[in-house]
């Protein structure tokens, strides 16, 4: 490309560039404007001054929670631990799922055995069955790993199971003509078509993970607490803005773990079809 052409395109591509970010960045501080108001209309025109503790305005949730170190400090030192039970249960469903969908892939009686157990393990309620992990596992790190686990297998394994049998007819029959060996197919036809569905269930185990670390947090108490434990903590003591700003810590935790994956799931998948993904 010359020099010429250079300077033709840039006054161009930079408007585009401008108009992209407006039409994201816009609607995102519109809503958070909008829901400030909300809140600021419900603290001071729905509460009575004597029921406004239930729901302080958002600037004394910023001075008393997150300007104030003695305040900050926990909820960051919590934050930490449930950020560890999350990714280490995140990645013990990652490994656990995309091998069980694997097995399944194999043979239809695995997946006749299997699949409908993993079902189960999604549709339980977690909090039927929190105190025989506690009972098992004591109510330590590996209890809330555990909940984790539980919570976020089923994504993994149904969408690596999806993206596997998902795989070309065509290229199935080109791989059969060739005489490829099972291993042959798995490796290089199968998993490579199955990584759009698999960073799926990536992205939504991730969410999950967290949900599940806050859920472990907040009933195994043993060790150090994490941030569901002191959301009950606060919840019990009528803190509101510490309760309200560690709500808004463990939801920051959830999206912030979920764009890492959506960022790895573009430039992975963008890279692998030679396109961004939106």
């Amino acid at each position: 490309m010359t020099a010429a052409t250079l300077e033709k395109t840039a006054p161009t591509l930079a408007p585009r560039k401008k108009r992209r970010i407006t039409r994201n960045v816009l609607p995102v501080l519109g809503a958070l404007l909008a829901g400030l108001g909300i809140w600021y209309g419900v603290t001071y025109l729905v509460l009575s001054e004597q029921r406004r503790f239930l729901l302080p305005p958002p600037d004394e949730v910023l001075a008393v929670a997150v300007l104030d170190p003695d305040h900050l400090q926990p909820k960051l030192e919590a934050l930490a631990l449930t950020t560890r039970v999350a990714l280490t249960g995140l990645g013990i469903a990652v490994v656990l799922g995309i091998l069980t969908a694997i097995l399944m892939s194999q043979a239809d009686f695995i997946e006749r055995a299997v699949y409908p157990y993993a079902v189960v393990i999604q549709t339980v309620p977690i909090l039927a069955i929190v105190p025989l992990i506690g009972l098992w596992f004591q109510f330590g790190f590996t209890s809330r790993v555990i909940v984790c686990v539980i919570i976020s297998l089923f994504p993994m394994i149904s969408n690596t199971l999806f993206g596997i049998h998902s795989a070309d007819r065509d290229a199935h029959d080109l791989f059969t003509l060739n005489r490829a060996g099972r291993w042959q197919r798995l490796v290089l036809l199968q998993l490579p078509a199955a990584v759009p569905s698999i960073f799926t269930g990536l992205r939504t185990s991730a969410g999950l993970a967290v949900i599940g670390a806050v859920v472990g947090d907040m009933f195994f108490r043993q060790g150090e607490p994490g941030i569901g434990g002191l959301l009950d903590t606060y919840r019990s003591r009528l803190q509101s803005e510490d309760l309200i700003a560690s709500i808004f810590l463990a939801s920051f935790l959830g999206v912030a773990i979920f764009a890492v994956f959506t960022a790895l799931d573009r430039a992975v998948i963008g890279r692998w079809y030679g396109t961004s993904r939106a």
